[in-house]
């Protein structure tokens, strides 16, 4: 499974074993405000295992900090097929979406797959 590979590719990180996945479609003028995943077991939580976010299709401005505060927020691109990890000590961080960059996904993504405009994240947890 893709995202047990990155789980286990990426230093400092409890191993996961995925038994969630949720499936996020933003259309071009789509986006999340700043929030945490925390509605796994306590157990999971308190051991800081790690969620794996897969990007397909359209750049993601994704914004991430220590509040819900977006002006404080740090700020990265999340390009098709990035993955980022969150977990240990920055499990609980602050993150969401500020906004899509539209006509960004690669073009062979495009052609060979008929994907919609937009992006597609796959987040991947152990409740």
């Amino acid at each position: 499974m893709i995202a047990q590979t990155a789980n286990s590719t990426a230093s400092g990180f409890p191993q996961i074993n995925p038994d969630i996945c949720i499936v996020n479609y933003y259309t071009n003028s789509g986006k999340l405000g700043l929030h945490q995943d925390k509605d796994e077991s306590e157990s999971s939580l308190t051991k800081g295992l790690p969620f794996i976010s897969i990007s397909i299709g359209d750049t993601a401005e994704f914004m991430f900090g220590d509040t819900r505060d977006k002006d404080q927020a740090t700020k990265i691109n999340l390009e098709s097929g990035d993955v980022l990890i969150l977990g240990g000590e920055s499990r609980l961080l602050f993150h969401g979406v500020s906004h899509v960059k539209t006509n960004t996904a690669p073009s062979w993504l495009k052609e060979e797959t008929g994907i919609r405009p937009g992006r597609i994240n796959l987040t991947f947890r152990q409740y």
